[in-house]
Protein backbone atom coordinates (compact mmCIF):
# COMPACT_ATOMS: atom_id res chain seq x y z
CA UNK A 1 0.00 0.00 0.00
CA UNK A 2 1.05 3.60 -0.12
CA UNK A 3 3.09 5.48 2.43
CA UNK A 4 1.18 6.05 5.61
CA UNK A 5 -1.74 3.83 4.63
CA UNK A 6 -2.03 2.40 8.13
CA UNK A 7 -3.65 5.28 9.95
CA UNK A 8 -3.22 5.50 13.70
CA UNK A 9 -4.14 8.57 15.74
CA UNK A 10 -1.18 10.32 17.28
CA UNK A 11 -0.51 13.57 19.02
CA UNK A 12 2.20 16.18 18.70
CA UNK A 13 4.69 17.76 20.98
CA UNK A 14 4.60 21.32 22.15
CA UNK A 15 7.27 23.56 23.58
CA UNK A 16 7.31 26.21 26.26
CA UNK A 17 8.69 29.66 25.63
CA UNK A 18 11.07 31.50 27.91
CA UNK A 19 10.77 35.20 28.61
CA UNK A 20 13.71 37.18 29.91
CA UNK A 21 12.89 39.95 32.36
CA UNK A 22 15.33 42.82 32.83
CA UNK A 23 15.41 43.86 36.46
CA UNK A 24 16.14 47.49 37.49
CA UNK A 25 19.66 48.29 38.72
CA UNK A 26 19.98 48.32 42.50
CA UNK A 27 21.05 51.50 44.27
CA UNK A 28 20.77 55.18 43.20
CA UNK A 29 17.66 57.14 42.34
CA UNK A 30 15.58 56.85 39.19
CA UNK A 31 17.57 59.62 37.50
CA UNK A 32 20.91 57.81 37.77
CA UNK A 33 22.30 59.00 41.10
CA UNK A 34 23.70 62.26 42.48
CA UNK A 35 25.11 65.01 40.28
CA UNK A 36 28.83 65.19 39.74
CA UNK A 37 31.13 68.24 39.99
CA UNK A 38 32.49 70.24 37.09
CA UNK A 39 35.84 68.41 36.91
CA UNK A 40 34.10 65.12 36.41
CA UNK A 41 31.97 66.58 33.60
CA UNK A 42 35.05 67.48 31.54
CA UNK A 43 36.38 63.96 31.83
CA UNK A 44 32.94 62.62 30.89
CA UNK A 45 32.91 64.78 27.77
CA UNK A 46 36.27 63.39 26.67
CA UNK A 47 34.99 59.86 27.28
CA UNK A 48 31.84 60.46 25.23
CA UNK A 49 33.83 61.90 22.32
CA UNK A 50 36.15 58.92 22.42
CA UNK A 51 33.22 56.47 22.34
CA UNK A 52 31.67 58.28 19.37
CA UNK A 53 34.95 58.14 17.45
CA UNK A 54 35.27 54.42 18.14
CA UNK A 55 31.68 53.81 16.99
CA UNK A 56 32.26 55.70 13.74
CA UNK A 57 35.42 53.69 13.08
CA UNK A 58 33.64 50.43 13.84
CA UNK A 59 30.77 51.25 11.47
CA UNK A 60 33.18 52.18 8.70
CA UNK A 61 35.13 48.95 9.20
CA UNK A 62 31.94 46.85 9.22
CA UNK A 63 30.72 48.44 5.99
CA UNK A 64 34.06 47.85 4.34
CA UNK A 65 34.11 44.27 5.63
CA UNK A 66 30.62 43.68 4.22
CA UNK A 67 31.79 44.83 0.79
CA UNK A 68 34.89 42.64 0.92
CA UNK A 69 32.91 39.57 2.04
CA UNK A 70 30.88 39.55 -1.16
CA UNK A 71 33.95 38.69 -3.23
CA UNK A 72 37.06 36.68 -2.57
CA UNK A 73 39.87 36.41 -5.13
CA UNK A 74 37.54 37.89 -7.74
CA UNK A 75 34.75 35.35 -7.10
CA UNK A 76 31.30 36.57 -6.17
CA UNK A 77 29.45 34.79 -3.35
CA UNK A 78 25.87 34.04 -4.37
CA UNK A 79 23.33 34.52 -1.61
CA UNK A 80 19.90 32.84 -1.87
CA UNK A 81 17.13 35.29 -2.67
CA UNK A 82 14.63 33.24 -0.67
CA UNK A 83 14.66 30.62 2.03
CA UNK A 84 16.56 27.50 0.88
CA UNK A 85 13.67 25.37 2.13
CA UNK A 86 10.66 26.76 0.32
CA UNK A 87 7.16 25.34 0.53
CA UNK A 88 4.98 24.12 -2.34
CA UNK A 89 7.69 23.87 -4.98
CA UNK A 90 6.85 23.16 -8.63
CA UNK A 91 8.94 20.01 -9.01
CA UNK A 92 7.98 16.82 -7.11
CA UNK A 93 11.43 16.29 -5.62
CA UNK A 94 14.90 17.82 -5.53
CA UNK A 95 17.45 16.02 -7.69
CA UNK A 96 21.21 15.73 -7.51
CA UNK A 97 22.07 14.34 -4.06
CA UNK A 98 25.65 13.73 -2.97
CA UNK A 99 27.16 10.29 -3.42
CA UNK A 100 27.70 9.62 0.27
CA UNK A 101 25.68 8.58 3.31
CA UNK A 102 24.46 12.13 3.92
CA UNK A 103 23.24 12.40 0.34
CA UNK A 104 21.51 9.03 0.53
CA UNK A 105 19.67 10.06 3.70
CA UNK A 106 18.58 13.34 2.14
CA UNK A 107 17.38 11.53 -0.97
CA UNK A 108 15.38 8.99 1.05
CA UNK A 109 13.76 11.69 3.18
CA UNK A 110 12.73 13.68 0.12
CA UNK A 111 11.45 10.64 -1.71
CA UNK A 112 9.37 9.71 1.33
CA UNK A 113 7.80 13.19 1.22
CA UNK A 114 7.02 12.83 -2.49
CA UNK A 115 5.63 9.29 -2.26
CA UNK A 116 3.57 10.30 0.79
CA UNK A 117 1.99 13.37 -0.82
CA UNK A 118 -1.51 13.99 -2.17
CA UNK A 119 -0.01 14.01 -5.67
CA UNK A 120 0.12 10.22 -5.55
CA UNK A 121 -3.68 10.10 -5.71
CA UNK A 122 -3.74 11.68 -9.19
CA UNK A 123 -2.56 9.37 -12.00
CA UNK A 124 -0.65 12.01 -13.99
CA UNK A 125 1.15 13.47 -10.98
CA UNK A 126 1.81 9.98 -9.58
CA UNK A 127 3.54 8.90 -12.79
CA UNK A 128 5.63 12.09 -12.78
CA UNK A 129 6.79 11.46 -9.21
CA UNK A 130 7.60 7.79 -9.76
CA UNK A 131 9.51 8.42 -12.98
CA UNK A 132 11.52 11.17 -11.26
CA UNK A 133 12.72 9.07 -8.32
CA UNK A 134 12.75 5.44 -9.51
CA UNK A 135 15.75 3.58 -10.83
CA UNK A 136 15.16 2.71 -14.53
CA UNK A 137 15.28 -1.00 -13.69
CA UNK A 138 12.42 -0.68 -11.20
CA UNK A 139 10.36 2.24 -12.59
CA UNK A 140 7.74 0.14 -14.41
CA UNK A 141 7.34 -2.26 -11.49
CA UNK A 142 6.96 0.56 -8.95
CA UNK A 143 4.52 2.46 -11.14
CA UNK A 144 2.36 -0.61 -11.73
CA UNK A 145 2.27 -1.29 -8.00
CA UNK A 146 1.28 2.25 -7.13
CA UNK A 147 -1.35 2.34 -9.88
CA UNK A 148 -2.90 -0.78 -8.36
CA UNK A 149 -2.79 0.74 -4.88
CA UNK A 150 -4.49 3.96 -5.95
CA UNK A 151 -7.33 2.32 -7.85
CA UNK A 152 -10.63 4.06 -8.56
CA UNK A 153 -12.30 1.80 -6.02
CA UNK A 154 -9.77 2.80 -3.34
CA UNK A 155 -10.26 6.52 -4.08
CA UNK A 156 -14.01 6.07 -3.76
CA UNK A 157 -13.62 4.27 -0.42
CA UNK A 158 -11.75 7.22 1.12
CA UNK A 159 -14.21 9.76 -0.30
CA UNK A 160 -12.24 11.15 -3.26
CA UNK A 161 -13.27 11.72 -6.87
CA UNK A 162 -11.93 9.49 -9.64
CA UNK A 163 -9.09 11.95 -10.35
CA UNK A 164 -7.99 11.99 -6.71
CA UNK A 165 -9.50 15.39 -5.95
CA UNK A 166 -11.63 16.15 -2.91
CA UNK A 167 -15.41 16.51 -3.26
CA UNK A 168 -16.96 19.96 -3.22
CA UNK A 169 -16.77 21.58 0.20
CA UNK A 170 -13.94 19.37 1.45
CA UNK A 171 -10.13 19.51 1.50
CA UNK A 172 -7.97 16.41 1.10
CA UNK A 173 -4.88 16.06 3.30
CA UNK A 174 -2.05 13.60 2.74
CA UNK A 175 1.38 14.71 3.94
CA UNK A 176 4.47 12.87 5.10
CA UNK A 177 6.77 14.62 7.57
CA UNK A 178 10.17 12.95 8.09
CA UNK A 179 11.34 12.99 11.71
CA UNK A 180 14.70 11.31 11.13
CA UNK A 181 16.75 8.97 8.96
CA UNK A 182 19.05 5.99 9.56
CA UNK A 183 21.41 4.19 7.18
CA UNK A 184 21.28 0.42 7.72
CA UNK A 185 23.66 -0.53 4.90
CA UNK A 186 25.84 1.52 2.59
CA UNK A 187 28.30 1.39 -0.27
CA UNK A 188 28.89 3.83 -3.08
CA UNK A 189 26.53 1.94 -5.42
CA UNK A 190 23.63 0.82 -3.25
CA UNK A 191 22.33 1.78 0.16
CA UNK A 192 19.36 1.17 2.43
CA UNK A 193 17.88 4.02 4.47
CA UNK A 194 15.07 4.01 7.02
CA UNK A 195 12.98 7.18 7.33
CA UNK A 196 10.92 7.69 10.49
CA UNK A 197 7.85 9.72 9.57
CA UNK A 198 4.73 11.37 10.90
CA UNK A 199 1.79 11.48 8.51
CA UNK A 200 -1.42 13.46 8.08
CA UNK A 201 -4.30 11.87 6.20
CA UNK A 202 -8.02 12.52 5.75
CA UNK A 203 -10.74 14.84 4.50
CA UNK A 204 -11.91 18.05 6.12
CA UNK A 205 -15.55 19.08 5.95
CA UNK A 206 -18.63 18.69 8.09
CA UNK A 207 -19.89 15.71 6.08
CA UNK A 208 -16.53 13.88 6.00
CA UNK A 209 -16.54 10.33 7.35
CA UNK A 210 -12.73 10.19 7.10
CA UNK A 211 -11.45 13.01 9.34
CA UNK A 212 -7.80 14.09 9.26
CA UNK A 213 -5.71 11.90 11.56
CA UNK A 214 -2.03 11.70 12.45
CA UNK A 215 0.03 8.51 12.40
CA UNK A 216 3.64 7.36 12.71
CA UNK A 217 5.46 4.91 10.45
CA UNK A 218 8.92 4.00 9.15
CA UNK A 219 9.68 3.80 5.44
CA UNK A 220 12.60 1.64 4.31
CA UNK A 221 14.10 2.57 0.94
CA UNK A 222 16.68 0.67 -1.04
CA UNK A 223 18.52 3.14 -3.27
CA UNK A 224 20.93 2.72 -6.17
CA UNK A 225 23.37 5.25 -7.57
CA UNK A 226 22.14 5.76 -11.13
CA UNK A 227 22.54 8.64 -13.56
CA UNK A 228 24.51 10.79 -11.11
CA UNK A 229 21.83 10.53 -8.42
CA UNK A 230 20.28 8.18 -5.88
CA UNK A 231 17.24 6.35 -7.28
CA UNK A 232 14.66 4.08 -5.65
CA UNK A 233 14.86 0.34 -6.20
CA UNK A 234 12.19 -0.65 -3.71
CA UNK A 235 10.31 0.74 -0.75
CA UNK A 236 8.50 -0.86 2.18
CA UNK A 237 6.78 0.46 5.28
CA UNK A 238 5.98 -0.55 8.84
CA UNK A 239 4.01 1.07 11.66
CA UNK A 240 5.77 3.15 14.36
CA UNK A 241 7.70 3.96 16.45
CA UNK A 242 4.72 5.87 17.85
CA UNK A 243 5.09 8.47 20.65
CA UNK A 244 2.56 8.87 23.44
CA UNK A 245 -0.44 10.93 22.39
CA UNK A 246 -0.14 14.54 23.52
CA UNK A 247 -2.61 16.64 25.49
CA UNK A 248 -3.40 19.07 22.66
CA UNK A 249 -7.14 19.56 22.16
CA UNK A 250 -8.42 18.25 18.84
CA UNK A 251 -9.08 21.03 16.32
CA UNK A 252 -12.32 21.27 14.40
CA UNK A 253 -12.67 20.43 10.72
CA UNK A 254 -12.84 24.09 9.69
CA UNK A 255 -9.61 24.96 11.52
CA UNK A 256 -7.77 21.98 10.02
CA UNK A 257 -9.01 22.82 6.53
CA UNK A 258 -7.86 26.43 6.89
CA UNK A 259 -4.43 25.31 8.10
CA UNK A 260 -4.02 22.98 5.14
CA UNK A 261 -4.83 25.77 2.70
CA UNK A 262 -2.61 28.36 4.41
CA UNK A 263 0.42 26.18 5.23
CA UNK A 264 1.93 24.79 2.05
CA UNK A 265 3.49 21.36 2.16
CA UNK A 266 7.24 20.92 1.65
CA UNK A 267 8.81 19.41 -1.43
CA UNK A 268 12.27 19.38 0.17
CA UNK A 269 13.12 17.75 3.49
CA UNK A 270 16.42 17.45 5.37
Amino acid sequence: MSLGDEREASGGYGGTGQTRTRLPDSGGDVYGGARRGGRSSSRSLVTVVGVVVLLIAAIAFANRGGDDSSSQNGATTNKPATSPTAATGKTPVKAGFARDEQGAQSAAANYAVALGSDGMFNASRRHQIVQAIADPSSADRLQSGFDADYSTNFLKQIGLNDDGSAPTGATFVNRTLPAGTKVTSYNSSETTVEVWCNGLFGLTGQSSTNPVTSNWFTVTMKLRWSGDDWKVLETTQKTGPTPVTGDNPVSGSEEIGKAVEEFGGFTYAR
